[in-house]
């Protein structure tokens, strides 16, 4: 069921209100698309269904660990709107927070789309662990876990462009450091850092694993790299380095497609005056 139009624009004023006090518009972001891409197109299950709400199954997988922060700060907006879902709340956390970075990067021109309607699944719906990217796997890895959603390619290249948000975590993903030197604007950066030649050099996270490293300290990891190695992917790399606009334009058409994952046409409604 969809809340009233009036609980979600509060919502979305709320959720801006948090992400303007701790900047923590990277993390929204990463439980939005954790929440979305444990979809499976040919069975039909997993998707945005509030799974991470529980103390079991999906909250506890390695992929999503430290996305207990986001689900802590997020909480008294949902007590105060409790007929929006988590799935919703969540999922439209994640947009609100790519609106945010785009503003942080000068960019308040381009407006989000966002639909209403998801629905809280029990816990017999938690999906098996290893349905999100593994970050020290290559192409053929990316291509199973984003086919296995439906999507595509330029989904992949696209949606691997929320990197420009936010830092690794050695306690949570076992790398570290951020992807650009700007962690907090939502712009093309990290395309255009892809593809620099001699920029990049094979060290170590603290923990010992292995990613790569720049002069400016920022950091990519092994599924990071492939997008500029794969000759597939690389098409979409140099658009999106080429230009801010397209990037833009192709990431909010692939990130609408990942947090509508599991429903059908017509069961998602806009919310007039949301964005």
């Amino acid at each position: 069921m969809v809340a009233a139009n009036e609980e979600y624009i509060a919502a979305r004023e709320e959720i801006l209100s948090i992400l303007k006090e701790k900047n923590c518009h990277p993390i929204f972001v990463r439980l939005a698309w954790h929440e979305a891409g444990t979809y499976d197109v040919n069975t039909k299950t997993g998707g945005p269904r509030g799974l991470m709400r529980f103390n079991v199954g999906t909250s506890t997988y390695g992929a999503n660990t430290g996305l207990g922060i986001a689900r802590v700060l997020l909480e008294p907006v949902k007590e105060k709107h409790p007929s929006i879902t988590y799935a919703d709340l969540w999922t439209l956390a994640g947009v609100v927070a790519i609106e945010y970075g785009l503003q942080r990067a000068g960019n308040t021109t381009r407006k989000p789309v966002w639909r209403a309607g998801r629905i809280d699944a029990d816990d017999s719906a938690t999906t098996p662990d290893g349905r999100l990217p593994d970050a020290t796997k290559g192409a053929d890895h990316l291509r199973n876990i984003f086919y296995r959603m439906g999507l595509s390619d330029k989904d992949i290249v696209a949606l691997s462009g929320a990197h420009t948000l936010g830092r690794m975590h050695p306690d949570r993903s076992g790398f570290e450091g951020s992807w650009v030197v700007d962690p907090l604007a939502f712009d093309n950066t990290y395309f255009v850092d892809l593809l620099k030649t001699d920029y990049w050099t094979v060290g170590q996270a603290s923990t010992g694993n292995a990613q790569y490293w720049s002069p400016d300290k920022t950091a990519m990891v092994n599924s990071d790299m492939v997008l500029a190695q794969d000759p597939a992917f690389r098409v979409f790399v140099e658009k999106y380095a080429a230009s801010n606009d397209a990037f833009v334009g192709d990431f909010f058409e692939s990130y609408q497609k990942l947090l509508e994952l599991s429903y059908a046409e017509g069961e998602l409604v806009e919310i007039p005056g949301l964005f």
